[in-house]
C-alpha cells in the first residue's frame, strides 16, 4: 500500500517513496515537504486512526488547506468518514480554509466512484461555508489524479493567503 504522502513526494521530488513493504498506517505525523513556484508546501500526514483523533486539532491552527483521504472501496466506513468531516469542517480553527477532498483507490473495480462519494457528502457540503472546497478521484498506488489534486490545493492555498498568511521560518 503507497500512501498518498510517498505518491507526492515521488511525482514532485523525483524520490522513490518507501518501499511498500515498510509502510505501516500512520501513527501520530508523517511529514512531507515539496516546491512548486517558489513555494513551499508541507503535507502534514496525520494517522486516521480513532485513537488519533484527538491530535488532529492541535494542527488546526497552522494549517492552509485540509486534506481528507476517503478509502473508497471502504463503504462501511463511510458513515463515519462523515461524521470525522463535519467535525473537522465545523471547527472554528479551520473556518474559511480550502478543504479537498480525495476519493482514494480509484484503480479498484469495487471502489465508490466520486459522484457517489459526492453524493455522500452533500448532505453536510452546507456547512462547508463560503470556501473553496472539492472532491477529487485519485489513485495513490497507480499516481493517477495525484498532480491534479497536489496542483488544485496550491493554487487555493495561493488565493486564501489573505485569511490564513504564510508562515515563513
Amino acid at each position: 500500500m503507497l500512501t498518498l504522502l510517498e505518491r507526492i513526494k515521488s511525482i514532485f521530488l523525483g524520490v522513490l517513496g518507501l518501499p511498500q513493504d515498510r509502510i505501516a498506517p500512520t501513527v501520530g505525523l508523517n511529514i512531507g515537504k515539496i516546491d512548486i513556484d517558489r513555494a513551499r508546501i508541507n503535507f502534514w500526514d496525520l494517522g486516521g486512526q480513532r485513537e488519533l483523533h484527538g491530535i488532529w486539532e492541535k494542527y488546526y491552527s497552522e494549517c492552509h488547506a485540509i486534506v481528507f483521504v476517503v478509502d473508497s472501496t471502504d463503504k462501511d466506513r463511510i458513515e463515519e468518514c462523515i461524521n470525522i468531516f463535519e467535525k473537522i469542517i465545523t471547527n472554528d480553527e479551520v473556518e474559511g480554509v480550502p478543504v479537498l477532498m480525495l476519493a482514494n483507490k480509484q484503480d479498484l473495480p469495487n471502489s465508490l466512484k466520486v459522484e457517489e462519494i459526492k453524493e455522500i457528502f452533500n448532505k453536510i457540503a452546507i456547512k462547508l461555508g463560503a470556501r473553496d472546497s472539492r472532491v477529487l478521484p485519485v489513485s495513490a498506488l497507480e499516481g493517477d489524479g495525484v498532480r491534479d489534486a497536489v496542483d488544485w490545493l496550491f493554487v487555493r492555498i495561493q488565493r486564501n493567503k489573505q485569511n490564513r498568511p504564510p508562515i515563513f521560518k
